[in-house]
């Protein structure tokens, strides 16, 4: 009884977790298999691995994986440092800390779109945009951003999205530092820029782990903000993998393709994770 108890108070739980992962994973494995595209049912049969190959050899195949690997890169080194930059300047206590921390963690709850919406007309418009009016400040022709740089747009939305979170996790990490560490140091005549290399980076390992983790399996699905400014142009400039799997599931009504694809970027997200965790943890815990 005592060990039958424990299982049943768990079978709600696992059984909740199957019927929400592990049965759409079986369901995309079995669709990646098979031809089925959604205008024409009645041609539904079994390929093997054609929709695998039709795939990788779309000729947008190429652009999209270098696109989703510039802008997790991007984002992530960019979110990282000026996290950790940020993290180090409101450490200290000062007049107004609580509603600058406020402030800076408030762009994280914004939606996706509204954010994409935000830059697009607000800040990146060529006509009426912030940008744009800081232009002709001093006499410049504004950029359209949104044509001339689309990736690189893209790369400052989903960043600036994304600060706020590495932030957070830096400034909590940076409150659980020993004080009295950091006062010996200082007594021995230790630099900032040495208690910063000595003390803070090393202490700011794991929650730098962290971040690329949880940042690289959110960033590898980026969307909305492509969908919204964007549409992966022009051209495929700013598609990346996500997007081209939605041109293959909702444009080209080809289930079956967008399912390898979705099955790709599983395996990529995989492959990037474990190599980012580990090669960050060596080099942060040296």
């Amino acid at each position: 009884m005592n060990r039958f108890l424990p299982r049943a108070l768990l079978t709600p739980a696992v059984a909740t977790l199957f019927l929400w992962m592990i049965v759409p994973l079986v369901m995309t494995i079995y669709f990646s298999v098979i031809r089925f595209n959604l205008m024409q049912p009645e041609q539904t049969g079994f390929i093997g691995l054609e929709n695998f190959e039709y795939f990788v050899t779309d000729p947008s195949f190429t652009t999209s994986v270098i696109n989703t690997v510039l802008l997790l890169g991007s984002v992530i080194l960019i979110t990282v440092v000026m996290g950790v930059g940020i993290g180090l300047l409101i450490n200290d206590p000062f007049p107004g800390r609580g509603l600058v921390r406020i402030l800076l963690i408030s762009p994280f709850f914004v939606m996706p779109t509204v954010n994409a919406l935000l830059w697009k007309h607000m800040m990146m418009n060529p006509i009426y945009g912030v940008l744009a009016q800081v232009w002709h400040t001093f006499g410049l022709t504004p950029i359209d951003w949104l044509t001339d740089y689309p990736l690189l747009s893209v790369i400052i939305m989903v960043s600036w999205q994304w600060l706020p979170f590495a932030t957070l996790i830096f400034m909590t990490s940076l409150q659980s530092m020993d004080r009295d560490q950091l006062e010996a140091s200082r007594m021995d005549g230790a630099t900032y820029l040495q208690q910063l290399r000595y003390l803070y980076i090393p202490h700011l390992a794991r929650s730098v782990a962290v971040v690329v983790m949880i940042e690289l399996i959110f960033l590898l699905s980026v969307f909305a903000e492509i969908y919204t400014t964007t549409g992966g142009g022009p051209g495929d400039a700013s598609t990346n993998v996500a997007f081209l799997i939605f041109k293959q599931a909702l444009l080209n009504f080809d289930a079956g393709v967008a399912s390898a694809g979705a099955l790709f970027a599983v395996v990529l997200a995989n492959i990037a994770a474990i190599f980012l965790i580990r090669l960050v943890g060596k080099n942060l815990d040296k």
